[in-house]
């Protein structure tokens, strides 16, 4: 880091939810290197949702990502309802991989442990007892424990304190100095200096920046009304200085001339620091055998075999067909077995399949509807044969090269759907066979969207309703044919609402303003369907959260950054068409008549006149306005017609003309044209259209 003169520690970005507004993505990378900062950190409130984007973004811009966290202290007391006070902070960075585990095993016990409705913290013994490889700053000024302690007038627990921490974080103890100009940093500074001294321990000097720009603190202000669900008029509410942006190495060094050595210390810790996210392995789920159990390759052939035979007499070898033709159907799927197999093998994915495998047919056993499948997942005839699917792939022209392809190595993602009432009795039957260790749900995160952010603001600034509602009327929803929907954009293309933004100094304010939190996270969640099923711990390598509303912990990491760090995502879908149609199922056995779904026949006049004619109301996937108004004008009468418009209705097709051309070849009004007459063949169901992956892989063949 030779020629560094300052570095950031103290970042809050987005993911301290509602009181950062920095982007990982894009933008703290951009602007460090733009002012010449070789390394910046990032210690978000309590948590460690960023880590994997910092390791992926900020390299890029040849920016050392610091990985850390503010941590929340528990404190004894409670305030006069007898309720816990808030904690007091703390911030942690990492320094290697023992810190790594560290911090990520007091942030999990952070949100795991502290009952619900309590701001997420630990004990000061549980931090102790998590030390190693983590260096430590005393927190600020207002919600720091050093600095608490200090404004009470209580140095010699003040000094205790410190004196606790630098035993447990030897040489790892930094007094954290800030200059934002708040009323506890006047207060108190001068002591934190007289016992860093005093105890012989660096100062260090930080912003704790919470937005990138000075001019950007009213929008960030807003923010922290947004989450506080009170007004800017209010007085009494948190806030922060116009201070607490991302400043410069210079300005830095001019706020703190008086202490540069508080400045430098910046760029040692930086020093100190050299770890990011593992990414690249996978930690696949084992299926559970004992030493006296085949090998699991070996089991799932017994049993992919198996399901094939029971397949054959129900589906494929019917009465009707000659010898002959039986002969050739049990060459083909046979071969296509064993193809499929050997790549599953190659590719270590034996044990991935009988786990999906086994909770389908658990449900199934239970009496749980289990969707027939969707997705590239459906190409598989081993799928099939493991009641993972319901559909013959072999039948309908699917290949397996789609779901797993040893050229394009990635991890098997089947979408299975359950019924929305039982599913979580099936995920229950997942933990209790995994363990709760290796079992767990997906966190999501929640923007500020363009239409809502303009209400939120809207009522922070106290403007009045019907005004609000009717800027925030100009916003459209997004749709598949338009989902790129942001306030920046539609000002751009509405003549109205940019006149109106023009003229109107009120709507200016508010629109800007908005524009700036857009996007910006609001709250957590966990995924729909994702749940992973990992092969260790998954607290071995993320950190874990929990949503009051679950008593199924979460990962820290969302959907693609659990992966990259090695988890594996099981898709359990709740899907409410599932728990109509068994209940249809029940009502129609009553009347004496017992259905079997897989026997009902796709061929049927009077299902594709009801579908011609639009009237799919609550028919999965065929529902939306847009989609009705397509199957009136595609009139389909086969199955292949279906599996057409649900492939059509896509942003590409729907904005490129593909969708008219298939509808006026399909009706006669128009021929097919084919870009080339070899590929004919491939493209001749669809009319010359290039509408599914299969028939890309086809014309590359």
């Amino acid at each position: 880091m030779t020629g560094a003169r300052f570095v950031h520690l103290n970042v809050r970005s987005t993911y301290s939810l509602l009181e950062g507004l920095i982007p990982i993505k894009g933008a703290l990378g951009k602007k460090a290197k733009a002012m010449g900062m070789v390394a910046v950190g990032v210690s978000d409130t309590n948590n460690l949702f960023g880590a994997v984007e910092m390791g992926k973004y900020l390299p890029d811009q040849g920016v050392q990502p610091i990985l850390g966290l503010t941590l929340g202290l528990s404190r004894a007391q409670t305030n006069s309802h007898g309720q816990p006070v808030e904690p007091d902070f703390v911030s942690l960075l990492v320094q290697n991989e023992t810190g790594w585990k560290n911090a990520m095993a007091l942030s999990s016990k952070a949100f795991v442990d502290t009952p619900v409705g309590q701001t997420p913290q630990v004990s000061v013994e549980t931090l102790l007892a998590h030390a190693d490889g983590l260096i430590l700053l005393t927190g600020n000024a207002r919600d720091g424990r050093l600095g608490r302690l200090l404004r009470e007038g209580k140095l010699p627990e003040a000094k205790a304190f410190l004196t606790t921490l630098a035993a447990a974080f030897p040489a790892r103890v930094y007094v954290e100095i800030q200059r934002h100009g708040m009323t506890e940093e006047k207060l108190t500074e001068a002591d934190l200096v007289d016992l860093a001294y005093d105890l012989n321990l660096p100062l260090v000097a930080t912003n704790e920046c919470r937005f990138l720009e000075k001019q950007n603190h009213q929008a960030f202000d807003v923010l922290l009304c947004i989450g506080q669900g009170v007004t800017v008029a209010e007085t009494n509410r948190r806030g922060f200085t116009p201070e607490h942006y991302f400043k410069s190495p210079d300005e830095m060094a001019a706020l703190f001339a008086d202490l540069p050595e508080a400045v430098s210390n910046t760029v040692v810790i930086a020093q100190r620091c050299a770890f990011k996210a593992h990414t690249g392995t996978n930690y696949l789920p084992n299926w559970p055998r004992t030493d006296t159990d085949p090998p699991v390759e070996e089991i799932l052939y017994q049993e992919a075999k198996a399901g094939l035979e029971r397949h054959f007499d129900k589906f494929v070898l019917t009465p009707d067909l000659t010898d002959d033709k039986k002969t050739a159907l049990r060459k083909t799927y046979e071969d296509r077995l064993v193809f499929e197999l050997k790549i599953i093998e190659q590719m270590g994915f034996a044990g991935y399949f009988l786990i999906v495998s086994d909770f389908c047919r658990w449900a199934q056993g239970q009496g749980i509807p289990v969707g027939p499948g969707r997705g590239s997942g459906a190409g598989s005839l081993v799928a099939w044969c493991l009641n993972i699917t319901g559909l013959d792939p072999i039948k309908y022209g699917l290949f397996f090269e789609r779901f797993l392809n040893p050229e394009r190595v990635s991890l098997p993602d089947f979408d299975i759907d359950f019924c929305q009432e039982r599913r979580e009795e099936v995920i229950a039957y997942v933990r209790k066979k995994y363990g709760d260790a290796l079992v767990a749900q997906i966190i999501t995160f929640g923007s500020l969207k363009a239409k809502a952010c303009i209400r939120d603001v809207g009522r922070v600034l106290q403007m009045p309703f019907g005004q609000v509602g009717r800027i925030a009327a100009y916003i459209p929803m997004a749709t598949p044919a338009n989902p790129d929907v942001s306030i920046k954009k539609i000002l751009n293309e509405d003549e109205r609402l940019k006149a109106l933004y023009d003229s109107d100094d009120e709507v200016k304010h508010l629109l800007d303003i908005a524009m700036q939190l857009e996007g910006a996270y609001r709250h957590c969640s966990t995924h729909a369907a994702g749940v992973i099923i990992a092969g260790r711990p998954i607290l071995d390598v993320c950190p874990l959260y929990k949503d009051p509303r679950s008593d199924l912990l979460a990962t820290q990491f969302s959907m693609g950054d659990a992966e990259a760090v090695g988890l594996v995502k099981f898709d359990f879908l709740g899907l409410k068409t599932l728990t109509v149609i068994k209940y249809a199922l029940d009502l129609i056995k009553k009347t004496g008549l017992d259905l079997d779904l897989d026997r009902i026949p796709l061929d049927d006049k009077k299902t594709f006149d009801l579908l011609a004619a639009g009237n799919t109301v609550g028919v999965f996937q065929v529902e939306s306005q847009g989609m009705r108004e397509l199957l009136k004008k595609l009139r389909p009468d086969r199955f292949e017609d279906v599996t057409a418009l649900v492939a059509l209705y896509r942003p590409g097709p729907l904005g490129s003309g593909m969708v008219d051309d298939f509808v006026a070849c399909r009706h006669g009004r128009q021929d097919a044209a084919y870009p080339h007459p070899a590929l004919e063949a491939a493209l001749r169901e669809t009319y010359g259209v290039m509408l599914y992956q299969e028939q890309v892989m086809q014309c590359a063949q």
